[in-house]
């Protein structure tokens, strides 16, 4: 537990460009159901992995849903997992380094990548990737397990979105859920990371 600190949720830095408001309004819901001790009980028991970055500012690497919905439900504390401290790196060197970890994703809503530069400093600022929900939803759903490979839902959110047209999910997103699931299960999605059709 030596690695854990108490951070403010407001001074958190993202990493990437978008999250699935859909599920960060189903956790966000979520915390502002709980009375302050059971927020801060949840928040200790669902860790925030983050790097240390110049100014000693904290860049979040993974649960950027969480974080945003901590700070939509005014929840004031975030308890990070430091994975490393690069804080005595420029600018430069230090996107190169959370690069070379796969520690950064600057994708936009679309798919496109873009600069570092664009990446937002604080959570809520983050976009909205309808996506990305959907790729959260289906895993829920188990149409993929829960894998270790980095950024993971972005490949599956890209999946996705080549498959089935916005329209569709935002229309009835249940039921483009339920169409999700069954590409997930589609040779189509062979070799996706936590995909059950992998060899």
């Amino acid at each position: 537990m030596a690695n854990i600190i108490e951070a403010s949720i407001a001074d958190l830095r993202p990493t990437q460009l978008t999250v699935g408001m859909i599920e960060v309004h189903d956790k966000r819901k979520h915390l502002a159901s709980l009375n302050p001790a059971a927020q801060r009980e949840f928040m200790q028991a669902h860790t925030i992995p983050a790097v240390k970055g110049p100014a000693g500012a904290f860049f979040i690497t993974d649960h950027h849903h969480l974080g945003r919905a901590a700070h939509d439900a005014n929840v004031d504390v975030a308890f990070i997992d430091l994975a490393a401290d690069f804080s005595t790196s420029t600018v430069g060197e230090f996107w190169r380094q959370m690069d070379g970890n796969r520690w950064v994703h600057p994708l936009d809503e679309y798919g496109v990548r873009h600069t570092y530069e664009l990446i937002p400093k604080h959570l809520d600022k983050l976009k909205d990737d309808v996506y990305r929900s959907l790729a959260g939803y289906v895993r829920h759903a188990g149409g993929y397990d829960k894998t270790p490979t980095a950024f993971a839902e972005f490949v599956w959110a890209d999946f996705f979105r080549r498959s089935i047209a916005i329209e569709d999910v935002t229309a009835d997103f249940s039921a483009a859920v339920q169409l999700a699931v069954q590409l997930a299960h589609s040779e189509a999605a062979r070799g996706l990371p936590g995909t059950h059709s992998q060899p």
